[in-house]
Order: C-alpha cells, then sequence, then structure tokens
C-alpha cells in the first residue's frame, strides 16, 4: 500500500517525501543544526494516541520501520533515518493532570524542563527534570533522566510510577514495576532503540526545597588540573545536596583580560545546594571557599529559583548552533582529566564551546538505582560540547572535538546514551549500558518486537539500509 494511504487512517498531518512542507517538518524542530542528509519517506504529525497507534499499525502491516521524535534534541539525530516512517509527537504537549495533595502528576511527552518546574514549583513542588530548559520530557526519560539535585532525587527515571506507551502491534497499554514490567523496565533508558512510543509519564513529586543557593567561582585556565584535582577528592566530604561542576568556558566580559593568555579560556566551578533551610545551604556550600587557589572571582551562597537555574544552564547551550557531543562517565580525578586535554582548551575553534565535568557529591553518590534499562553510574560526568554557528566551520570543529574525544577516551567507564555520538561510533550505544543490561534489551526488543517495526540503534544510517 503507497504511503498516501497513511491520511486515510492518521487524522494528524501526514507528509511524503517530496512534498513542499516535508522538509521543514523533518529538519525544523532539530536542536542541532548540524543536520546529516537522512531521510524518510513519510513523516506523521500525530494528533493523539490514536493516531500513534494508527501509524504503528500501518507500518507494522506494510513491512515498514518507524522512529519516533520527542522534541527533536538528540545531538546525533538518531530520528532521522532512510525510508520508513517518522512519528513526530510535538503536538502531544502539556500536563495532564496534577494532585498536589498525593504529589503526582501525569505528562504528556512533549513538555519541557521548565514547563514542568514552573508548573510544579507554583505548588510547592519539584521534579528531578533535566538541566537544558527546553529539553522535552520524551528524550529526557528515555535517554536516562540525569537530573537536577542527583545524589538526592536520583535521575527522574527514578521517579516514574508508570508509563502509557503505544507497542510494536499498535496497541495502547500502560506499564509499570507490575504491570508490563519489561516495558518499563526499558523505557528508562533504551533512547533511541526503544521499542515503543510513550505518550504519557506519570510521575512521583517532591517537595519543592525552600533553599536554593549556589556558588560560582572563576579561575584561571591553567589551574583547572588543581582545581580538578581538589574537587574530585573534596566531593565524598560534601553534602549530597550540593550538585557540583567544573567547566572549561569562555571568561564573562569583566574577566576577559586576565583570560587573554588563553584565547578567553578560563575554568569555573559551580555548586548548588538544594537544602531545606538557608542555613543548611549555606553549611553544604562553605568548604568550597576553601581551594588550593584563590579565584579571579567569586560569588558566594546567592539564593535562586529553579527559572534562574534554567536561566544559566540555558545560556550555556543555546539553541540553533551546529554542535558534536560527547558525555562520558568516569571513576577518574577529574584534574587527571582535565590535565590531558588542558593543552587543547586554548585550540578550540568556537568560543561557544563548553567542556564540563559534573561531580558527584556525598559519600553515598554510586547507591545502586532502580531496576532499569540505563545503569551507567560512575563518579564523573561530563565532557566537550563543541559548538559553533557556520558551515564553513564544521571541519575545524569537528577536529578539535575528535581531538578532546581521543584525549579523554583512555579515562572513559562508559557513555550517557542521550549526549553522545551512537551514529558515528555505534559501539557508543552498546558502552552506555552495563553488559547484563545490553544483553536484556537486545533479548527484550527481540522479544516484543520480532518484526523489527521499530528502527535499533543501528538501522537507517546508510543510504542502502
Amino acid at each position: 500500500m503507497p504511503f498516501t494511504s497513511l491520511r486515510s487512517v492518521c487524522q494528524g498531518h501526514v507528509s511524503l517525501r517530496g512534498d513542499a512542507d516535508f522538509t521543514e517538518l523533518l529538519h525544523g524542530n532539530l536542536w542541532n543544526r548540524l543536520i546529516p542528509e537522512r531521510t524518510p519517506d513519510a513523516i506523521v504529525r500525530v494528533r493523539d494516541e490514536e493516531d500513534v497507534c494508527a501509524a504503528v499499525r500501518f507500518a507494522r502491516e506494510h513491512g515498514h520501520q518507524v522512529v519516533v521524535r520527542g522534541g527533536g534534541h538528540n545531538w546525533c539525530q538518531p530520528t532521522l533515518r532512510h525510508r520508513g516512517i517518522l512519528i513526530d509527537l510535538r503536538d502531544l504537549t502539556g500536563m495532564v493532570s496534577l494532585d498536589v495533595e498525593n504529589r503526582r502528576a501525569v505528562i504528556r511527552p512533549i513538555i519541557s524542563n521548565r514547563e514542568i518546574q514552573a508548573r510544579l514549583n507554583e505548588k510547592g513542588l519539584a521534579f528531578p527534570t533535566g538541566h537544558c530548559p527546553q529539553v522535552k520530557a520524551s528524550g529526557y526519560f528515555l535517554g536516562g533522566g540525569m537530573a537536577w539535585n542527583p545524589t538526592v532525587w536520583g535521575c527522574g527515571n527514578e521517579s516514574l510510577e508508570a508509563i502509557d506507551l503505544v507497542n510494536a502491534e499498535g496497541e495502547l497499554i500502560r506499564a509499570s514495576e507490575r504491570e508490563n514490567p519489561d516495558y518499563f523496565w526499558a523505557a528508562r533508558g533504551a533512547g533511541a532503540g526503544f521499542f515503543g512510543v510513550v505518550v504519557r509519564y506519570h510521575l512521583k513529586l517532591y517537595s519543592l526545597p525552600a533553599a536554593i543557593h549556589g556558588s560560582t567561582y572563576y579561575f584561571p585556565l591553567g589551574d583547572a588540573p588543581a582545581i580538578g584535582r581538589w574537587l574530585g577528592a573534596l566531593a565524598p566530604k560534601l553534602s549530597p545536596a550540593v550538585e557540583l561542576s567544573q567547566f572549561c568556558v569562555q571568561a564573562p566580559a569583566g574577566l576577559a583580560g586576565q583570560a587573554a593568555a588563553d584565547r578567553g579560556w578560563l575554568c569555573m566551578v559551580t555548586a548548588t545546594a538544594f537544602e531545606e533551610t538557608p542555613e543548611r545551604a549555606a553549611a553544604a556550600l562553605a568548604p568550597l571557599e576553601e581551594g588550593p587557589h584563590p579565584p579571579l572571582s567569586s560569588q558566594s551562597n546567592v539564593p535562586y529559583t529553579f527559572e534562574e537555574l534554567f536561566d544559566f544552564s540555558g545560556a550555556l547551550w543555546p539553541e540553533g548552533l551546529r554542535s558534536r557531543v560527547e558525555a562520558t562517565f568516569s571513576n577518574h580525578s577529574p584534574g587527571e582529566m582535565m590535565e590531558a586535554v588542558l593543552p587543547l582548551i586554548p585550540q578550540a575553534p568556537s568560543p561557544k564551546s563548553v567542556f564540563l565535568f559534573t561531580i558527584f557529591c556525598g559519600p553515598d553518590a554510586l547507591t545502586p538505582q532502580k531496576a532499569m534499562a540505563f545503569s551507567m553510574q560512575a563518579k564523573v560526568y561530563g565532557g566537550p560540547w563543541t559548538m559553533w554557528d557556520e558551515a564553513a566551520d564544521d571541519d575545524a570543529n569537528s577536529r578539535w572535538h575528535h581531538a578532546m574525544i581521543t584525549a579523554l577516551r583512555p579515562f572513559n567507564h562508559g557513555y550517557y546514551l542521550s549526549e553522545s555520538d551512537t551514529v558515528t561510533r555505534p559501539a557508543t550505544a552498546v558502552e552506555a549500558f552495563a553488559p547484563a543490561n545490553w544483553q536484556r534489551l537486545s533479548e527484550l526488543k527481540a522479544k516484543y518486537d520480532p518484526r523489527q517495526v521499530f528502527f535499533s540503534y543501528f538501522d537507517g544510517f546508510a543510504e542502502d539500509a
């Protein structure tokens, strides 16, 4: 049956290759403007859950494969495949329900981290959302759910109680730890390899921390290895309520002169405490005042809202750029890794690039997670986010990015699926999971999607696929 028949089974908008609006629908909402030439046969911009069911059934009955796009934020563009049907969820937006008394909410896949917190914070509630304000729930949960306040709340997936999804049969089902548990296990971390389409997420909520306070320090770039070694040793002694990160970034205007020798680059340290009182937040942040080198500039124990945290985070990762990313996990000292890349930082072709390590705090930072596909943990998380404006600069930035990840690879314990390039290096997808989890995920895909209705991690990237 031709793809034009999709229009008779789906109420939402269907666009076929060659249609006037096809390219805009395919590329318009992609976060990364470094866009590869991979093209499906059809795009279904679904109107509701029934449309999702109809599109999956159509693909199944006629031997096509489907790929699912939520917010289009994944940096390596796994929703772009050759052939098949792209199911676009962009209109499945918003919050379905909010039960303030019982601290429960139900959301659709296309609601952003910023939107979720705004709706909850006004009621005195919060949820462990991701850091980037524009990222939508779909990619956030499926990719693993790296969250604010991670060593207290855990990753976002650990606060999911159930999901509603469309399976490879085209059926709408619910999954939780008790009902369809295999789907629930896989959806929490499988990313682009998940064999279903999640259309609703059921959340367990938390009280909004009464005191969210942060400290920021700037150091000369050359101090980054010493600062990293100090932070790595300090982190287990800090309160688990502290979220600690070390960056290499371009200097703010007031410090540009002091960073001129390193082409504007310097070391930035941020620490955010999510506490019950201002006094406890101040005490949690106080050890950061005793660093091995005096900072060029600092702000200590500043009160923040989630809205302000999102403004800060969003400024580091602005929209509309061309990007390459590799986010890794490591059990090595951040200072050791900073030393490995330090000669490369001033050579960065783009001042918009960011190098980051998040260093998990508290004596029990590596406590076991709930049983789910997402299974990568280590003392340190991060890597290079290489970002630039113009296509003419693609080669220079790609070379620098490759040099950075090559320097870091000896320290890698694993990868974060949502923020690593699983297309250029397919082994990265495998290394984003504990070996037993990868094996189980492969077995569940074969069991619940034997006809390969959903693209796997590796299908559809070659022209002749």
